[in-house]
C-alpha cells in the first residue's frame, strides 16, 4: 500500500464510493481517504461507518491536505465547487477528474494554476470492480501522475490510456455502455414475459447468456460477426431473429446511440466552457 499519500474526494456519490471500495481493499488505507459533499451530511457518516474513510465538511481543509484530489461532484457544479477553494490547491497535488465533458484545460481555468489534471471516464461497473476506465493527461500531468492514477483505477476494473481529445467517444462508447446492456437485458425480459417464461428463470438465462457471449468474445479473439455466424444456421431461429433485428436497423440504430452520447458530451462540455469563461 502507498502510506504516505492522501486523497480527497470532493463529492460523495456512487462513483466516488465504487473507487473508496475499490482502493482501501489493495492500494490504500481507509485513513488514508478524505471524504467531502456539498452539505449531505447523512451520505458522509454513511461513508465513514461502510469505509472507515475519514470525512470533512471543510472543503478548504479536505483540499489542503490532500496529495491527490478527485473530482467527483456533478459536472454542472464544477465552477461552483472550485472556485472558491482554488487558493487551497497547489502545483504539487495531482487533480483526477471524473467529470463528464469537462476539460482538463477548463479545470486548470477554475483554479487558475499550473496543477496537474488527469481525466478520468470509468463506468458504474467499477462497483463490482469491473469498469473500463478510459484516462487522458493534461498540460501539466507527466508520466508519473499517468501511473499513479493507472494504479488507482486498475483496483476497480481494466484502464487504458488515451488522448484527451478521444474522452467524448470513450464517454459514448463504454462510459454510458453499460445502460445500452441494461436496456437490452430489459428488451429481452419483456420478450420472455410475452413468449410465456417464468421471470426468475429468464434472467438467469439471459445474464448468463450476455456473460457467456462477453467471455467468448474475449477467449477467442473472434470477430463478433464470425461469432455471429457460427450461432446462425441457415434457415434456423437465430437467423429467423437476426432477420428481424436487421428489418428493425438494430445496428444503426446502435451506431446512432453511441454518436449521439458523444456529441451530447462534446456539447455539456462546450456549455460548460462558455459558462465559466
Amino acid at each position: 500500500m502507498s502510506k504516505e499519500i492522501t486523497v480527497t474526494f470532493l463529492g460523495a456519490g456512487s462513483m466516488a464510493e465504487a473507487l473508496i471500495s475499490g482502493v482501501t481493499q489493495t492500494l490504500y488505507k481507509p485513513e488514508q481517504m478524505i471524504v467531502t459533499n456539498r452539505a449531505r451530511m447523512e451520505r458522509l457518516t454513511y461513508m465513514k461507518q461502510t469505509y472507515g474513510v475519514r470525512i470533512e465538511t471543510n472543503k478548504e481543509k479536505a483540499v489542503k491536505e490532500a496529495h491527490i484530489v478527485i473530482l467527483a461532484m456533478k459536472p454542472k457544479d464544477v465552477a461552483e465547487s472550485l472556485m472558491p477553494i482554488a487558493h487551497a490547491f497547489c502545483e504539487q497535488q495531482l487533480i483526477i477528474s471524473l467529470l463528464a465533458g469537462v476539460t482538463t484545460d477548463t479545470i486548470t481555468s477554475l483554479i487558475g494554476k499550473k496543477i496537474p489534471v488527469i481525466r478520468a471516464m470509468p463506468n458504474t461497473s467499477a462497483a463490482i470492480g469491473q469498469s473500463a476506465t478510459a484516462l487522458a493527461q493534461g498540460a501539466y500531468a507527466t508520466d508519473k501522475h499517468i501511473h499513479m492514477a493507472k494504479e488507482l483505477f486498475e483496483t476497480v476494473g481494466i484502464v487504458t490510456i488515451v488522448d484527451e481529445k478521444h474522452l467524448h467517444a470513450v464517454t459514448g462508447l463504454s462510459g454510458s455502455g453499460p445502460a445500452y446492456v441494461y436496456y437490452l437485458v430489459e428488451a429481452m425480459e419483456k420478450a420472455a414475459d410475452e413468449i410465456g417464461l417464468d421471470r426468475d428463470i429468464a434472467k438467469e438465462l439471459i445474464l448468463q447468456t450476455i456473460i457467456g457471449a462477453a467471455h467468448m468474445l474475449k477467449a477467442t479473439n473472434k470477430h463478433p460477426s464470425v461469432l455471429r455466424k457460427e450461432v446462425t444456421s441457415p434457415g434456423g431461429t437465430t437467423e429467423a431473429g437476426i432477420g428481424v433485428l436487421e428489418r428493425y436497423r438494430y445496428q444503426e440504430a446502435m451506431i446512432a446511440c453511441i454518436k449521439r452520447a458523444t456529441e451530447r458530451s462534446k456539447e455539456l462540455g462546450e456549455a460548460l466552457l462558455s459558462s465559466v469563461q
